[in-house]
């Protein structure tokens, strides 16, 4: 193991404290199939311990009360840190779930530095405190941290859905209490003890893991304000149930089944190289991916020509040897999931033109990059979130049916539209409903919102609107005399 933490413990109120229960969560890699650490999990009385910190630092400690300057002050510190720490939490995440280490650098710790920095940039310009006048009176309107944060993380990319969640909540005020996903809770230590030596106090940041009932304990609990939830749509539609009982604010990023649609004068071989990423990175364990490859139905031998020697030219393999880029799916049952699709792919009536099976590896959840012909867009394959390295090429007649098949879906998280005209590719992306569409493979970066349309989710992540989920308004009715006074406002 690149580090080893108090694994023994949870992080709560400031300190390493062990747990009330002695429940065990193994970490298994997927490479070896074999347990690379054991680290304590989280019981219920241990989750309320978590959130009476959370919520006694919330309501009477200095963090929310903070200037921004002294919270911007301590978040640098922490970003200082993290940096330094980058390489060891990259191999962290790939010993932990399977993320090859060419790409770890990049999605694990690149990204969520990225995001910290954009979250860092944007407190800056955040209305804050707003001057409303109107005809009838005038306003002092302030946002309000939201109070006690449940961030529910996946095991996919932890660390960048982690600083999706964590950058808002502490800049704004709130206090969090990090729920990290059984698979991959090992960076979430690491991550801890930056918090703690960067001088966040007690009780804001407390992390513990913890199974299926404790985070559902966790969400449900009456002193969380909001719940942050990244994963799947199921798990999201039941959260979304349940916090509806109390009208706990929610933000859910959920699954996505993006299409990629070429238009007829796309530069294929600099489109399908971007699928190397745009499709293919983390072995396909992405929400994001495009996977449905939408195209001319006379440039289709071109596409899947080109495809082909796409994935031939993707080593699988071990994840830590630097010239693998497809590695391990994260768990023996997920690989069986992600089979079962090729298999309904087969008998649905697709075409397997590549991949299909396993590699020629004798330990690990290996699954081959995979690609489909002749898929119906009414395949399961083409309507239902994969999670792994498989792509499925539909073909249209003119644009309308390029669109039509696009939006043919119960997601609508992400897209991409590939031309050489610029101006009819915008208009292509206007009509993909969906919270993303990255245009000739360019991202949207993280000054931007970041969300789905239809069952992707609720709410923005990233951007000025990633802080919106995180604070509450409240506006003061003022004498207009004593607004003319107020410095340091924006004025509407």
């Amino acid at each position: 193991m690149p580090w080893t933490g108090r694994f023994d413990q949870l992080f709560i109120n400031g300190e390493w404290v062990d747990p009330v229960g002695d429940q065990r969560i193994d970490v298994i890699s997927p490479v070896t199939e074999r347990v690379v650490a054991s680290v304590a999990e989280a019981g219920r009385e241990d989750v309320d311990r978590a959130v009476a910190a959370a919520r006694a630092a919330f309501d009477r400690g200095p963090w929310a009360t903070a200037s921004l300057e002294h919270r911007l002050e301590v978040m640098h510190r922490f970003r200082a840190l993290y940096a330094d720490s980058a390489d060891t939490l990259s191999a962290l995440i790939t010993h932990e779930m399977g993320c090859p280490i060419s790409m770890s650098p990049v999605i694990q710790t690149g990204t969520p530095l990225a995001i910290l920095d954009a979250y860092l940039e944007l407190a800056l310009e955040y209305p804050f405190r707003t001057i409303r006048r109107s005809a009838k009176g005038g306003a002092l309107v302030t946002k309000e941290p939201i109070g006690v944060v449940a961030a529910v993380v996946p095991w996919n990319v932890p660390q960048s859905v982690l600083m999706m969640k964590l950058a808002p909540a502490l800049l704004t005020g709130c206090s969090i209490v990090i729920k990290p996903s059984p698979e991959t809770p090992l960076d979430a230590y690491l991550v801890s003890e930056l918090l703690q030596e960067a001088g966040i106090p007690p009780g804001v940041v407390n992390m513990l893991p913890a199974g299926r009932e404790g985070s559902e304990y966790l969400a449900t609990h009456p002193d969380v304000d909001k719940v942050a939830f990244t994963g799947s749509t199921a798990v999201g539609r039941h959260l979304a149930s349940v916090c509806g009982q109390d009208l706990k604010r929610l933000t859910l990023e959920l699954g996505g089944k993006s299409a990629a649609i070429f238009l007829d004068d796309a530069d294929l071989d600099s489109a399908v190289e971007s699928l190397r990423y745009l499709s293919l990175r983390n072995s396909g364990q992405v929400c994001s991916l495009k996977t449905r490859l939408v195209v001319p139905q006379g440039l289709k031998d071109e596409v899947l020509d080109r495809l082909t020697a796409l994935i031939e030219s993707m080593p699988v393999g071990d994840p830590t040897h630097p010239v693998t880029q497809i590695g391990p799916m994260v768990t023996q049952r997920h690989r069986g999931v992600v089979e079962g699709y090729i298999a309904s792919g087969r008998e649905q009536g697709a075409t397997v033109v590549a991949g299909g099976g396993r590699p020629d590896i004798d330990r690990g959840w290996f699954v081959e990059p995979t690609i489909f012909a002749d898929v119906d867009p009414d395949m399961r394959i083409a309507q239902e979130e994969i999670f792994g390295p498989v792509l499925a090429v539909l073909t249209y007649r003119d644009e309308d049916e390029a669109l039509a098949i696009a939006n043919n879906s119960d997601y609508g998280l992400n897209g991409a539209v590939f031309t050489t005209d610029i101006d009819r590719g915008l208009a292509i992306a206007s009509r993909i409903r969906t919270g993303t569409v990255e245009l000739n493979g360019n991202p949207s970066g993280f000054h931007a919102p970041i969300g789905g349309f239809k069952q992707s989710g609720l709410g923005r992540e990233a951007g000025l609107e990633g802080f919106d989920s995180y604070v509450e308004p409240r506006a003061i009715g003022l004498p207009a005399d004593y607004l003319s006074t107020l410095t340091g406002e924006t004025t509407k």
